[in-house]
């Protein structure tokens, strides 16, 4: 039991610094982008970027999700795991990236501050606040898959607890990018998805586009989806190792 603990522990703190450096590596890039695009402080409605560009964003943020892939496959032993790797790393790369900034920078001014989360498959808006509850969210979720390995159990998922999960993140994804999906639907521009880089209505609309207000309820109704999930999940590992210690 001595070993499995400090071998959970060992990764949990390795993983964690990889995170960290993630995230102010992210950040001091992002430092970069606004200095170049945004020299009086990054702030809504956005500015135009040169077509080229919007391009090589894209490739690395799949860049990066490759990079905390690969870490997790390495780290995990089973999916399971490997998706509690990927939730762990992923969030604390986030919460970092957030600290990083305030530090180097004193941005955010609040956590309500409104902020570019993601560009794919289409731009995610909200306040600070709401990925850093998913990232609090992911690394609960991260333990609840992780952990019973290490203390002998096996976590037993059924398909009803991974759909309430998706349902959850699914909804959680709609308050991000609801705006800009309906500037896409409204604008007609789905037809050529993949070149809305280079179209100029959608680039004029989206320039000029300042977002008013987040859709908490949408948030919430997914975090509860996920967390009532993890809640039923822990509790049937927990039961499981009741009954193992009885026999």
């Amino acid at each position: 039991m001595k070993n499995a603990a400090n071998s959970v522990g060992f990764r949990f703190l390795f993983l964690g610094i990889y995170g960290l450096a993630m995230g102010l590596f992210e950040a001091v890039l992002v430092i970069y982008l606004r200095l170049l695009y945004y020299p009086g402080g990054f702030s809504f409605p956005l500015v135009e970027i040169p077509p080229g560009v919007l391009p090589m964003e894209l490739l690395r943020e799949i860049s990066t999700l490759v990079m905390i892939v690969a870490v997790a496959v390495v780290a995990g032993r089973d999916k399971l795991k490997r998706l509690g790797w990927f939730l762990y790393i992923f969030a604390v790369w986030d919460i970092f990236y957030y600290i990083f900034l305030k530090i180097l920078i004193g941005w955010p001014d609040s956590f309500m501050t409104w902020d570019i989360l993601f560009l794919i498959p289409v731009t995610w808006v909200g306040p600070v606040l709401a990925p850093l509850i998913c990232s609090v969210t992911m690394i609960g979720m991260a333990c609840v898959l992780i952990l019973p390995g290490f203390w002998g159990l096996r976590v037993k998922a059924a398909a009803a607890h991974w759909a309430l999960i998706f349902s959850g993140a699914a909804v959680i994804f709609v308050s991000f990018v609801k705006d800009y999906i309906l500037i896409i639907l409204r604008g007609g521009y789905l037809e050529n998805y993949f070149e809305l880089h280079r179209n100029t209505g959608f680039m004029k609309e989206v320039t000029s586009f300042i977002p008013q207000s987040f859709s908490w309820l949408l948030f919430w109704v997914g975090e509860a989806l996920i967390l009532i999930a993890l809640f039923l999940i822990a509790r049937k590992t927990a039961v499981r190792a009741d009954i193992i210690r009885q026999r």
